[in-house]
């Protein structure tokens, strides 16, 4: 474990500069597939934005003759080339990616705003004043994403015809209900995995609401005939448990964790948005409804999530030795 904070602070730079190296691998080639011009556009830009973050993250490992870790930067490469394979594999590939490409940037926001705060406690304005800089880019993209919903909806949708709406509207909702699952599964284990951290509390609060939105995704899919996907249930569950046996093996788990939840936020976020112009589309409003009130839910929780990473970064030093300043 590392004793000293500076020591920690090159680590958590060292995970900066990998989830940059997965973006880029995101990057060059989501926008062949985004088919809604000012998404496609956004993607571009931001391309040349994580470029240069990228480089920013080596500078500042360089200067603490540091490196990149190698093994970190080619399974997150390898992640990101994964993630676009399976996006490509769904029918509504724009909607997919959209969800993705927003839940990445709010992980890289809780990234670099956690660099932030650890970079503050240790007295290096340096790599603070950069992480901040970087934090806005990426807080400025998800700006620009979240202003694609309606687009994205259209082109996901234009194959389909009226009387089929209905029947896509049941995937979007077995699709929600999968993404509450894991969810249900990743918050049952948070107070375990953080420690005895003020988070803990949040995460217990949340998963009540979390069984609550599965109950209610599964009554409107119940009401329109549907069924949830057992098979996408069990592997975003799995999805969760593999997320514990990550977070178990990193002794700064607390503060990866509040970044990974704000992240998984946003991605709910991203889905039920889609979720809701799809029901409007269907004639649907009980379900929009819905989609709306668990929407009011999850901005809650994220914003909560980010309201505590102050505490998520001293619990992560603390679990990890690192005496405050």
């Amino acid at each position: 474990m590392a004793a000293d904070i500076h020591e920690q602070l090159t680590k958590y730079i060292t995970d900066a500069h990998s989830i940059e190296v997965q973006a880029l691998a995101q990057l060059e080639k989501a926008p062949d597939v985004a088919e809604y011009p000012p998404f496609e556009q956004a993607l571009r830009e931001h391309m040349s934005e994580t470029e240069r973050h990228e480089r920013l993250t080596r500078q500042l490992l360089d200067e603490r003759d540091a490196s990149p870790s190698r093994l970190k930067d080619m399974i997150m490469g390898l992640g990101g080339k994964g993630f676009l394979a399976f996006a490509r594999a769904q029918p509504d590939t724009p909607g997919k990616l959209l969800a993705h490409a927003l839940s990445y940037e709010a992980l890289e926001t809780a990234a670099y705003e956690l660099l932030a705060r650890t970079a503050d406690r240790a007295g290096e304005a340096n790599v603070s004043g950069i992480a901040r800089e970087v934090g806005a880019d990426e807080r400025a993209m998800m700006t620009r994403l979240e202003g694609c919903y309606d687009g994205v909806v259209e082109v996901s949708l234009r194959g389909v015809a009226p009387d089929e709406l209905t029947d896509q509207l049941r995937k979007y909702l077995a699709d929600a209900h999968a993404i509450e699952e894991q969810a249900i599964t990743m918050l049952e284990k948070a107070p375990e995995l953080s420690g005895d951290t003020p988070l803990n509390q949040l995460y217990e609060e949340h998963l009540v609401e979390t069984r609550e939105h599965a109950e209610l995704v599964k009554e409107r899919l119940d009401a329109l005939g549907g069924d949830n996907s057992s098979v996408k249930d069990t592997a975003m569950r799995l999805g969760a448990m593999n997320w514990g046996a990550f977070f178990a093996g990193h002794p700064d788990t607390p503060g990866k964790l509040a970044a990974f939840t704000f992240a998984f936020e946003h991605l709910e976020i991203g889905g039920y948005e889609q979720l809701k112009r799809v029901a409007h589309r269907a004639n649907d409003e009980e379900t929009a409804t819905i989609a709306d009130r668990i929407l009011v839910q999850e901005r809650t929780a994220a914003r909560r999530i980010e309201g505590m990473f102050d505490e998520a970064v001293a619990a992560a030093l603390d679990a990890v030795g690192v005496m405050p300043r």
